[in-house]
């Protein structure tokens, strides 16, 4: 998914949720949800009072949010401030961590004691969240506003996707800001020469190649931007309009992105390619920021949700890649190969076989891929969203540093659906047998399921009905890979070879991401033990490799989540035998939206539970 700090679909709108970001919207906003207190001895009496005064804290936190930044409120369909960029300087990010304190303050005056079950909920889980942000500016996340493959400036690129262009008060929006993009790269320039300042840098490795990701978005005719689309669109979105309102509409358009627009993205490229790439860090660790062992320490917890050290993950690594590589020696067998596994490797890296041999095809294949499995969701869940998607190409600005495939989600009730993104740069590095399993994970019944139920969630507060949480989410995605098994897919051996390098992949993070950040692994040793145990392209284990190290901790959320849930399925089969209904089981499972392990674990707990009285 893509994201704020260069993140990702839905995680990019978590963390810009949060307000924690560096940068996109959907950081995982959740962490590991705190410890209740000890029950008292007495439970005291629900208190509505209590409810209320709780309740009235998470709208005035959220419309803060919203006002604070406006590119979230876009995100979620409110378009009430589509005319402003948020303010991203330094001292917005004080006052930012001053208005977190007050929030907590409020919060710890509330006696969660006398909430109702579901409430002490969503005081664990806000709470989370605010401890969450306060940690984030305690470590100075907002200065790497970016990360190995996009960051602000191309989420600035993309944000038109989520704008409402029904009116010409809403082009007049978009032109305000257009026009406000400037000081915004000036705050963001702002803060990365704060970082320079305080050691507290993307590491140079993973910068290897970021002008690629700004040079297209400078242009020398406006109509040739990204940011030019809507214009295109004026004489149809606008035909009722008079010809000099469109005419007009137009032509402010083209000014601000000639004069503000594609000169930020020069200044940006100059000060990135003269002073932050030579300036940033030669370390690639976490635990080589300042304070790096406990920020590290922290990110582990905060994107596995459980309480966990980086050793106790990095050992479940070691375990998992053991597993799967057994499976992979036997589907290796079983496809008739009869060298070694690196022979296997090098075969399906190198045999034009696997590999398509245009972008239409690559789409075509995907969207085949997405259409069948379509047909087999009424088996394996009760509810479907009614939000659709659609199979695009990674924007080519993008492509070159990008992964295989993303989500990429807009908001419910607009005029966009959510979008599976399938990179067809470099063609070469995009093996087929590896389709099934990404399409599975990134559209249905992965990302674009789980988010677009989450918009349908009723009776939840806002701030848990737009948090994406990546342990759940990316877990998720994980499972829904391995679903496919069920659902008929992964027939051909080199599909299920795929689904196995897949799952070979999502383990090996667990050892790749503590051995970066945590055991002084080198880039280059990543690069090699991914290469070794997957069937990944050389390019694409570069890329991952480098996203690792640019966003520490977050690969560490799929296979912690994945694991999670299907140990609560086998929980579930086991205690309900014959009464066990796999889509009674998903929709509990995503019936809460987005929430850590540890709450996703009460719930089904209380879901078998009840099912066992049916």
């Amino acid at each position: 998914m893509r994201g704020l700090r260069a993140m990702r679909g839905m995680e990019q709108l978590a963390a810009a949720a949060a307000a924690i970001v560096s940068l996109t919207l959907m950081n995982a906003c959740g962490g590991p949800a705190p410890s209740p207190s000890p029950a008292p001895a007495v439970q005291p009496a629900v208190s509505e009072a209590t409810a209320k005064t709780l309740h009235s804290l998470f709208d005035r936190e959220w419309e803060w949010r919203l006002q604070d930044w406006p590119l979230l409120a876009t995100a979620i369909g409110d378009y009430r401030y589509d005319d402003k960029l948020p303010d991203a300087s330094l001292e917005s990010w004080k006052t930012r961590a001053d208005k977190t304190d007050g929030f907590l303050q409020e919060l710890t005056s509330i006696d969660r004691a006398t909430l109702n079950a579901v409430d002490r909920i969503n005081y664990d889980m806000f709470k989370a969240q605010l401890d969450e942000r306060r940690e984030s500016f305690k470590y100075d996340e907002h200065l790497m506003p970016l990360n190995a493959d996009s960051g602000f400036h191309t989420e600035f690129a993309l944000m038109q996707k989520q704008m409402a262009f029904a009116t010409a008060a809403d082009y007049d929006k978009y032109i305000a800001r257009l026009k406000a993009f400037p000081k915004y790269v000036d705050d963001q320039i702002g803060l990365m020469r704060e970082g320079l300042k305080k050691g507290v840098t993307i590491p140079r490795a993973a910068l290897a190649g970021i002008e690629t990701s700004i040079q297209p978005l400078i242009v020398d005719d406006p109509a040739k931007s990204p940011l030019w689309e809507p214009f295109a669109r004026v004489p149809v979105a606008l035909a009722s309009l008079d010809q000099a309102t469109r005419d007009r509409l137009q032509s402010d358009g083209r000014a601000a992105i000639a004069d503000g627009v594609t000169p930020a993205y020069k200044k940006f490229l100059t000060f990135m390619t003269n002073d932050y790439v030579p300036g940033a860090r030669e370390t690639l660790a976490a635990s080589e920021l300042p304070n790096g062992k406990e920020y590290y320490a922290y990110l582990v917890k905060r994107f596995t949700t459980v309480d966990v050290t980086w050793e106790q993950v990095h050992q479940t690594g070691l375990e998992q890649v053991a597993a799967i590589q057994n499976e992979m020696d036997e589907a290796m067998k079983k496809s008739g190969f009869k060298g070694t596994f690196p022979e296997f490797l090098k075969f399906l890296r190198t045999d034009p076989r696997f590999y398509p041999k245009t972008g239409d095809a690559l789409l075509k294949e995907a969207s085949f891929i997405a259409k069948k499995m379509d047909a087999k969701l009424p088996a394996l869940f009760g509810k479907l969203p009614r939000q659709p998607y659609g199979v695009s190409p990674v924007p080519a600005y993008l492509a070159p540093k990008y992964t295989a495939g993303r989500y990429s989600p807009n908001p419910p009730g607009g005029t966009e659906p959510g979008y599976y993104w399938v990179n067809t740069y470099a063609l070469n590095t995009r093996p087929l047998y590896n389709l099934e399993a990404l399409t599975l994970h990134e559209a249905v019944p992965g990302h674009h399921l789980q988010g677009a139920l989450s918009y349908e969630v009723e009776g939840l507060p806002a701030f848990r009905k737009w948090t994406y949480i990546s342990a759940f989410g990316e877990g998720w995605g994980l499972y829904s890979e391995w679903l496919g098994l069920e659902a008929g897919f992964y027939t051909d051996p080199y599909s299920n070879f795929g689904r196995l390098t897949y799952a070979m992949w999502r383990a090996a993070r667990l050892v790749v991401d503590t051995g970066l950040h945590a055991k002084g692994w080198t880039r280059q040793q990543a690069i090699d033990y991914l290469s070794q145990h997957t069937a990944l392209s050389v390019h694409e284990c570069t890329t991952e490799t480098d996203r690792y190290i640019s966003w520490p901790g977050q690969a560490l959320s799929y296979k912690t989540g994945e694991l999670k849930i299907r140990e609560l399925r086998r929980r579930a089969e086991q205690a309900l035998g014959a009464k066990f209904d796999v889509r009674r089981f998903h929709d509990a499972v995503l019936g809460n939206g987005s929430v850590p392990l540890t709450v996703l674990e009460q719930v089904i707990d209380e879901w078998i539970a009840a099912e066992q009285k049916r």
